[in-house]
């Protein structure tokens, strides 16, 4: 059985609509199982967490599902699980209790590739202790981020590395493996930004090797929320800044104030409707994830395939995202013309593909496009063959050619 797109948009009200949308990589629209566990957690009993009142085991139980669940998704350890309003929250938190133990003469390396929130928490950290920082380049011809790049800043300072499995910009996926590898024998750790990677491949935190990770479920069809998957070991090691009566237990000891627990029920719903997205798939959650991912995969590298013919067929168009192994997120920039007039033209057309640089401001430097960025088009397990054809014939009227679709 082949993925069937359409079944998911038929889920997804928001499509109703009517525009053919390429802005998932700033945010996925809701599945109905989404919206409808997050009404559920706010039409039920709520109080702060406990097992006394109704209200307060209602709040247990969300955040018991949601940790296993994310868990699931990530396959890491329920107790490893932190929740936070977002990733960039997060990583400020984990950069701020992290460089407590660094000092003059510590290094921290971040890369060029990355999106600012995993670059700029970690430098203003190290500013504030006197530690150094050190920047791996990509290539920009290619925009590959490779071993020799991370190995290139690496010293027997270095104590922790950060870096992303996937660009938000022009969706390279580095090899993390190989990086984890390398930043363990130098003795640092590995803090891997996988926000836009966790949109569209499996993740498996062991396998990766990060010391810790970073996704937003708002990326991949679920509510704004910030998790932080890690080792309950090495969470034990770590002493964040929090409240005195606020509990001092793992993962707890990093989640200030009250969960927002109708979005931790909407986050839990988004990975249940992930793992139904496998076409005749069974077994356990995890199991079940890993085989949608691989069905969610071929779907959009074919949408993408489709994409990039087109765009060559077309002309006068620059792809800036070269690498192998990649996502199917496009960066263009388009011969003598304007790419936020090209947004605003087809936004008119009803095809959402939003320009800029989306925080991801050294990698697009680094490309020559200053600050500006390019046009970007991201796709969604709900994006289908009308959504491509739309989007070429768009693209084709402003550049006043004639596209290659069908």
């Amino acid at each position: 059985m082949t993925f069937d797109a359409n079944a998911v948009r038929a889920r997804v009200p928001a499509l109703k609509a009517g525009s053919a949308r390429f802005d998932a990589p700033g945010g996925t629209q809701t599945p109905q199982p989404v919206i409808d566990a997050i009404a559920d957690a706010l039409a039920n009993p709520l109080a702060n967490r406990g097992l006394t009142t109704e209200g307060e085991r209602n709040a247990e139980a969300v955040v018991t599902r949601a940790r296993r669940a994310l868990a699931d998704l990530l396959g890491a350890d329920p107790r490893g699980i932190v929740f936070g309003r977002s990733s960039t929250q997060l990583t400020y938190d984990l950069s701020r209790t992290v460089a407590k133990s660094w000092g003059p003469g510590d290094e921290v390396v971040v890369s060029r590739l990355d999106h600012d929130s995993n670059i700029r928490p970690w430098i203003q950290a190290a500013e504030a202790v006197g530690a150094t920082v050190r920047c791996a380049e990509f290539d920009p011809a290619t925009g590959e981020l490779t071993t020799d790049d991370i190995a290139a800043v690496l010293s027997a300072r270095t104590r922790l590395v950060a870096v992303t499995a996937a660009s938000n910009l022009i969706g390279t996926r580095p090899d993390i493996p190989a990086f984890a590898d390398l930043v363990h024998r130098a003795g640092a750790l590995l803090h891997v930004d996988a926000v836009h990677y966790a949109s569209h491949a499996a993740v498996d935190l062991p396998g990766l090797g990060a010391d810790f990770l970073v996704c937003s479920p708002y990326k991949f069809l679920g509510p704004h929320l910030g998790v932080l998957a890690s080792r309950p070991e090495l969470l034990e090691t770590l002493r964040p800044d929090k409240l005195l009566p606020s509990t001092d237990a793992v993962p707890e000891r990093f989640e200030l104030g009250t969960l927002p627990y109708e979005l931790l029920a909407g986050g839990g719903a988004a990975v249940d409707f992930l793992a139904s997205l496998a076409p005749g798939a069974d077994g356990t959650r995890r199991e079940r994830l890993l085989a949608a991912f691989t069905a969610i995969e071929a779907h959009e590298d074919a949408l993408r395939a489709r994409i990039e013919q087109g765009l060559a067929d077309l002309g006068g168009i620059t792809v800036h995202s070269r690498a192998t192994h990649r996502t199917p997120t496009l960066l263009l920039t388009l011969a003598g013309r304007s790419t936020t007039a090209a947004s605003r033209y087809l936004a008119e057309r009803g095809v959402d593909a939003p320009a800029g640089s989306f925080y991801a401001l050294e990698a697009s430097r680094r490309l020559g496009l200053g600050d500006e960025g390019g046009l970007r088009i991201g796709l969604a397990p709900y994006n289908n063959d009308e959504d491509v054809d739309r989007l070429l014939e768009a693209l084709a009227g402003f550049l006043g050619t004639t596209p290659a679709v069908g």
